[in-house]
């Protein structure tokens, strides 16, 4: 029951983003290059002061318990549309991490498929433990060291 309204919720997101935000620079183009982002030129940036926090029926508990909303998050990805903070706008490391997110959704073929796989590492290993974010970390090293 959640998953089909979270991934609407991550839909409306990234059109938004699609909508409002900026393409990737050069280095950036190239940074998703390297990361592996097949669609480069769909992904876009939208500097933010504050995220979003999604209003899901009876997933309160859920969203809490996840951690992805917490007033740590500098960065968030949804598909092709990213999220960045204001104060973090040209942090290259941060830029890398989510660019592989939006690898990831790629690799997995569906916004569902990765929203259904990042939320199960959420509640089951918490926010950052889960392999997608370890994977991500590990490319900003790759890449930004």
């Amino acid at each position: 029951m959640f998953l089909p309204i979270a991934c609407q919720w991550v839909r409306q997101q990234e059109d938004r983003i699609l909508k409002e935000g900026v393409a990737l620079d050069e280095d950036q183009q190239i940074d998703a290059w390297l990361v592996g982002v097949k669609e480069i030129r769909k992904v876009r940036l939208l500097k933010v002061k504050k995220f979003p926090i999604p209003e899901l029926p009876g997933a309160n508990e859920l969203i809490e318990r996840s951690g992805l909303f917490s007033n740590r998050i500098i960065g968030t990805t949804y598909r092709y549309g990213i999220y960045i903070h204001a104060d973090y706008w040209n942090h290259r490391r941060l830029i890398v991490h989510e660019l592989t997110h939006t690898m990831q959704y790629e690799r997995m073929g569906s916004l569902e498929a990765f929203v259904a796989e990042y939320v199960r590492e959420c509640l089951m290993l918490g926010y950052p433990n889960g392999p997608l974010e370890k994977e991500a970390r590990q490319m900003e090293s790759k890449i930004c060291d």
